[in-house]
């Protein structure tokens, strides 16, 4: 194998606009800088565009990390409105991808069948992990474009069919180890000197 170029081996650090030294972080007026600095980097929009600028290089070039903070900041402020749809565009072209991977791994999977067992057993797990990573996208952009409904039920008389249940209605209720009476064998029995009639 040949050796990797330098340049393909370290990322390139974000870049900042040119003339740029650091990021202007605001924050309240009382606030020193290094509070406003670790309020960034604990914000997920900055730690995200962080994440974002170190990934995408390879596609798409070194970006300044300042563009892509403000693509972030304003994907996340149309989700807080209420606009669901990059949400939704994200999850279905994720699905798309996890497909075409569950795809490709059936395929080279096939190709090894019989001759290199190894290798097959290798891809079909990679494309089985795939496939339920495809589903389980699927189902949750499902989920956001179909909400369940909530239904609201008083707690005494709740059906949980979940597991198990311990269901206390309060304290008329016999515990388990105290004896209890069966009424229903008293009321058949001899009262008073009555018998019931047959």
């Amino acid at each position: 194998m040949s050796p990797r170029k330098q340049s393909d081996r370290t990322a390139k650090a974000p870049t900042l606009p040119q003339g740029q030294k650091e990021i202007d972080v605001a924050g309240k007026d009382n606030q020193s800088r290094g509070r406003r600095m670790a309020e960034a980097a604990l914000s997920p929009s900055v730690a995200n565009a962080c994440t974002v600028s170190a990934f995408a290089q390879g596609s798409f070039g070194n970006q300044a990390f300042t563009d892509v903070l403000a693509a972030v900041l304003e994907k996340v402020s149309r989700v807080n409105a209420g606009d669901m749809s990059s949400v939704e565009a994200t999850l279905t072209a994720q699905a798309c991808a996890l497909d075409s991977i569950f795809n490709e791994m059936a395929r080279r999977a096939a190709l090894n069948m019989g001759e290199y067992l190894g290798a097959t057993d290798t891809y079909l797990r990679l494309a089985f992990k795939a496939q339920a990573q495809c589903r389980s996208t699927l189902q949750t952009l499902a989920e956001i474009k179909n909400p369940r409904p909530v239904a609201f039920v008083k707690a005494q008389q709740a059906n949980i069919s979940q597991g198990h249940q311990q269901v206390n209605n309060g304290p008329g209720v016999a515990h388990a180890r105290e004896e209890t009476r069966n009424e229903a064998n008293e009321l058949l029995g001899v009262g008073n000197g009555e018998r019931m009639d047959a």
